[in-house]
């Protein structure tokens, strides 16, 4: 049933008795909700292509049909399994590809008398490689398709992940949907985004791996996550662009409604390279990418850890718009170093207000001209004042926009004590964090992983800490330099987007 309602589409089915309803006004929102999908290809065998799709599509207790094709296997994971798309009963709406290229004309010729709308090529070998016969028939594939009115996903590609409908390349994504969306032109670089992600508590409303873009491309998916309801934050990791003036004007327009983080591939020339044998991308000039992606107010970062910071970042805190930070905790040389950090990303490690340092005399009167900003933890031993305490002066106070908790993972004294210590020093931060009424985000240093760091009681403890915070939606970062820069980009995005919304 379709209905027209405020410039609304809603678009109600059933299928195996569950009632479904979605709202869009883009044209790719039917892309992510399929009521059937084949796979051509499918298999039992791990090392073939075809058995993950299918594997997935179980695993995440996908809600509709699914149609394994493959000419030699009656079932499969005890579907049925048909030998021809042709044989495939009803229509289809999303087909997946993992036979080889030159077949795949033959299938699309299927397609159209099952209605089918997407074909996700997971199929490679075409362009990417530079042979002119595989350049030929990915042309021929693309003419086809627009022939029959079918879009195409790929070649080259992983496809989606979409965790509200069941739909996942990756067997350890997070079954929970979020707010992050991303378009990723290498299905290697959204696996290791997304897994990694999520360790730190990320959730994802959508992602997309897209390969060559024969079809749709990273343009396309960005106008699509501009309107999309689920998606308010984006990311993206992109090695060359289609259309750079249409890809630009895009981004400007949705820069100002949603945060934008890009990492591009292929900045050196043996990246470049790389780049173009991956995804038969043209990656362009840098320089010229970098001016204009600014210009555009989108994020850039340069590594996919840092890109993972900054949607931490974004995900759980607040619009910020000043730079005073107040920062309690951790020892002597970690608070000189994070101060230096923090102002040389451009952050102002402000002194203590009078009126916290009159509460501090008060409280701690032996100690209260010995503790500034940043609050060393090492100066309070022995004495009332703890970190928690401390951050929560600074709650008090005008003088600061948000505020850095600062964990140390060495453990000066006896176990016992220091364990103790640091797990009532986290639930001090997990309320804070809830209830305090200023952004807050924790440093909590990941120590380098030695083999026998995995059976080493300091660093269990500190990853059942790291869990806690993480578990409580509180932003936590390795180092002070990638907390303040993910907090820069943080702050300067919001700076830039209010002035443009005037």
């Amino acid at each position: 049933m379709h209905q027209q309602n405020n410039n609304i589409i809603i678009d109600i089915f059933r299928f195996h008795g569950i009632k479904y309803l979605y709202m869009s006004q883009h044209p790719l929102e039917h892309i992510f909700h399929p009521r059937s999908i084949a796979v051509i290809g499918a298999s039992e065998d791990p090392r073939s292509l075809g058995y993950h799709f299918v594997r997935h599509l179980l695993d995440y207790s996908y809600r509709g049909q699914i149609y394994p094709v493959n000419p030699k296997l009656e079932k499969v994971f005890n579907l049925k399994n048909y030998p021809d798309l042709k044989y495939v009963p009803g229509s289809v709406d999303y087909v997946i590809s993992c036979i080889s290229a030159s077949k795949v004309v033959d299938l699309l010729s299927e397609c159209p008398n099952h209605g089918v709308k997407v074909v996700h090529l997971f199929t490679g070998r075409l362009s990417e490689t530079g042979r002119p016969d595989a350049v030929k028939i990915e042309q021929q594939i693309l003419k086809q398709a627009k022939e029959f009115n079918i879009r195409l996903l790929g070649p080259n590609c992983v496809g989606i992940y979409y965790p509200k409908e069941g739909i996942s390349f990756g067997y350890d994504f997070p079954k929970e949907p979020g707010p992050v969306g991303g378009f990723f032109q290498s299905g290697g670089a959204a696996g290791e985004f997304i897994r990694y992600a999520s360790l730190r508590g990320i959730r994802f409303s959508k992602g997309i791996s897209y390969g060559n873009a024969l079809d749709l491309n990273e343009t396309d998916f960005l106008g699509y996550f501009s309107e999309d309801k689920e998606t308010k934050i984006i990311v993206s990791y992109i090695e060359g662009v289609k259309d750079g003036r249409r890809f630009l004007d895009t981004l400007r327009h949705v820069s100002r409604l949603k945060p934008v983080i890009i990492l591009k591939g292929g900045r050196s020339k043996a990246g470049n390279r790389a780049a173009a044998s991956h995804t038969a991308a043209l990656a362009g000039s840098l320089n010229l990418w970098e001016t204009a992606i600014k210009q555009a107010g989108s994020i850039q970062v340069e590594s996919l850890d840092e890109m993972i910071d900054l949607t931490v970042s974004f995900s759980f805190l607040p619009p910020i718009f000043g730079r005073r930070v107040g920062i309690a905790g951790g020892g002597g040389g970690r608070s000189v170093l994070s101060a230096d950090e923090w102002e040389e990303e451009g952050f102002n490690v402000v002194p203590l207000p009078d009126g916290l340092r009159n509460g501090l005399k008060e409280k701690a009167p032996d100690i209260w001209d010995w503790i500034g900003n940043p609050a060393d933890r090492s100066m309070m031993e022995g004495s009332q004042i703890s970190t928690g305490e401390i951050l929560r002066m600074m709650l008090k106070e005008s003088d600061f926009d948000f505020l850095i908790a600062n964990v140390t993972d060495d453990a000066p004294f006896e176990k016992e004590r220091w364990t103790a210590t640091l797990r009532e020093e986290i639930s001090d931060f997990i309320e804070i964090g809830k209830n305090g009424g200023k952004p807050l985000a924790v440093v909590l240093r990941a120590g380098d992983l030695a083999i026998n760091h995995f059976e080493d009681w300091r660093w269990k403890f500190i990853a059942e800490q790291r869990r806690r915070l993480i578990d409580a939606q509180l932003p936590v970062f390795s180092s002070f330099g990638r907390a303040a820069k993910a907090m820069r980009c943080l702050v300067e995005y919001y700076q830039k987007v209010s002035k443009l919304r005037g």
